[in-house]
């Protein structure tokens, strides 16, 4: 469902980002002529390294719903604490009726959801991942639940800090 519109093979100095579309809903508006149709977007940008953003545009074109949309997104972007290629420890995401668990797994798994949480983990660049949805499966509200379990994430130091406890550093074999 996902579509992914990559700006390096156009030259564009912002690097390797990507930008996928999640969701593209049509409102019809009747009128006196018959219906007048208007499109939004929902878009998730990120540069595949911790740095992910979502946006939604509306407009009288799709393409420019679009832009609308990558544009927000752009400016949303925040980073995420991510570890090797999966996520530090287990997370649960909430926004509006959308809950999202995410779990860590181990090289090789893959990304282990669907919809707008696949399309923001990817975006992010985590590769190995499990996620499960719950509750509504609204495009959005299930992209802002898996951005708010992202941004609960804390990496292990700091974790450790918060405790008191002493990081050990770990003895090469």
């Amino acid at each position: 469902m996902a579509e992914e519109i990559r700006n390096a093979a156009e030259g564009d100095s912002r690097g390797d980002s990507v930008e996928k579309v999640v969701h593209i809903n049509r409102c019809a508006k009747v009128v006196k002529g018959g219906r007048r149709f208007s499109f939004s977007a929902l878009v998730v940008s990120g540069d595949k390294n911790g740095r992910v953003g979502w946006g939604f545009g509306k407009a009288n074109e799709v393409a420019d719903a679009i832009k609308k949309a990558t544009e927000a997104s752009r400016k949303k972007m925040n980073l995420v604490h991510l570890n090797n290629n999966t996520i530090p420890h287990e997370v649960i995401g909430e926004h509006g009726g959308g809950h999202i668990m995410l779990k860590p797994a181990s090289p090789g798994t893959g990304i282990i959801a669907g919809g707008g949480a696949r399309a923001v983990l990817e975006a992010a660049g985590v590769k190995d991942v499990i996620g499960k949805s719950f509750g509504s499966s609204n495009h959005a509200n299930v992209v802002k639940a898996t951005l708010a379990a992202l941004h609960a994430l804390r990496p292990k130091d700091e974790i450790l800090r918060a405790r008191g406890k002493e990081i050990k550093e770990r003895k090469a074999l």
